[in-house]
C-alpha cells in the first residue's frame, strides 16, 4: 500500500489542479477521493516519483470528467459559472494589498477556460499554471508531447485574447467592491451606476433552481437596477452581508436564513470601475460554503 503521508503532502497541489480544470469544488473532492483510492491500492514500489504520478492520475480523472460534463453544461439553464471559493476572512492589511490578484482561480480566467476544449484546458492548466513538462501532460490527456504543446499554445492565445482587462491592485479592487455594496444597500441608484463601467456585464447562475436572469444583463443602468433587486426583500437584521475573498479577489457574500437565499458575487474591476459581475445563487454550488442552515 502506498504511503498516506506522501499523498497528503501533495494534496494541496492536487486540489489546485483539479479545481482549475473542473471549476467545481464537489468534482474536485470526488477526484481527490478517487485518486486516493488508486494511490492506496498501489504497491509501494510502483510510484518512484509520487508528485508526477499523482499529478497524472488527478489530471486524467479531471480530463475524463470534464469531457463527460460538457454535454451537461451545454443544456444547463442559464450561464454556467464556477463553484466559488470563499475565504474565511479578508487578509490583514499589508504588502499583499498591492500584490497582483491570483488570476489562476479568478472567475474571469475560469470563464475563459470554460470555452476551451477539455484537452486544451487540461494542457493549459498543467503546463502554464503548474509548470508540468509536456511529456507528463501528454500522458494525462493521451496525446503526444507535440500535440499537447500545440493544445497549450492555442489555449494560451485564447486566454490572452479573451480574458478581460482587470486591475492588479488589490486595494483598488476592494475599494470599488465596497463602494458598490454601500450603494446597493443604501438604494442609491446614481452612486451605484457610478461604480459600474458603461458596458458592465452581469451573469447569474441559478441553475434553474432560483429565479434569475437566464441571459447576461448588459449596461450600467440595467445592472444597477438588477443589483438593487438582489437585496430587495432581505431581512436587514438577519442577513449576513460581507466583503470576502472570492476566488482570490474581494467579492461579496449574501446569506439570509429567513428567506433561505444566498449569493456569492465575484467582480472584475478595471480603471476603478466594475466591468463584470458573476453572481452564483444556485444552491447546489453554494452548499459547500455552509452559508445557510441545512
Amino acid at each position: 500500500m502506498a504511503d498516506h503521508a506522501v499523498f497528503e503532502r501533495h494534496r494541496r497541489r492536487l486540489w489546485g489542479i483539479a479545481y482549475r480544470i473542473t471549476s467545481s469544488v464537489s468534482d474536485t473532492e470526488d477526484v481527490l477521493q478517487d485518486a486516493w483510492l488508486r494511490w492506496q491500492a498501489l504497491p509501494d514500489d510502483r510510484a518512484l516519483e509520487p508528485r508526477a504520478y499523482l499529478t497524472t492520475v488527478v489530471s486524467r480523472i479531471c480530463y475524463d470528467r470534464l469531457t463527460s460534463a460538457r454535454a451537461r453544461r451545454e443544456t444547463y439553464v442559464g450561464p454556467w459559472l464556477p463553484e466559488p471559493l470563499v475565504a474565511a476572512r479578508e487578509p490583514a492589511p499589508g504588502p499583499e494589498e498591492h500584490a497582483a490578484l491570483d488570476e489562476s482561480v479568478g472567475f474571469a480566467l475560469l470563464t475563459v477556460l470554460e470555452r476551451l476544449t477539455p484537452a486544451e484546458r487540461t494542457a493549459f492548466v498543467l503546463h502554464d499554471v503548474f509548470e508540468v513538462p509536456f511529456p507528463e501532460v501528454a500522458e494525462a490527456v493521451g496525446r503526444t508531447p507535440d500535440a499537447v504543446r500545440a493544445l497549450a499554445s492555442r489555449a494560451r492565445r485564447r486566454v490572452r485574447d479573451e480574458r478581460p482587462r482587470q486591475t492588479v491592485d488589490r486595494a483598488e479592487h476592494r475599494r470599488t467592491v465596497e463602494a458598490f455594496l454601500a450603494a446597493v444597500t443604501a438604494g442609491d441608484l446614481d452612486t451605484l451606476v457610478a461604480t459600474l463601467d458603461p458596458d458592465v456585464v452581469w451573469r447569474s447562475d441559478g441553475g434553474g433552481a432560483v429565479g434569475v436572469a437566464r441571459v447576461p444583463v448588459l449596461g450600467s443602468e440595467k445592472v444597477a437596477r438588477f443589483a438593487g433587486g438582489l437585496v430587495r426583500g432581505l431581512d436587514p437584521a438577519g442577513t449576513r452581508v460581507e466583503v470576502l475573498d472570492v476566488n482570490g479577489a474581494p467579492g461579496i457574500v449574501f446569506a439570509d436564513p429567513a428567506s433561505a437565499r444566498a449569493a456569492v458575487l465575484a467582480f472584475t474591476v478595471h480603471a476603478g470601475r466594475i466591468t463584470g459581475i458573476d453572481c452564483v445563487v444556485n444552491p447546489d454550488k453554494l452548499r459547500h460554503l455552509g452559508l445557510l442552515p441545512v
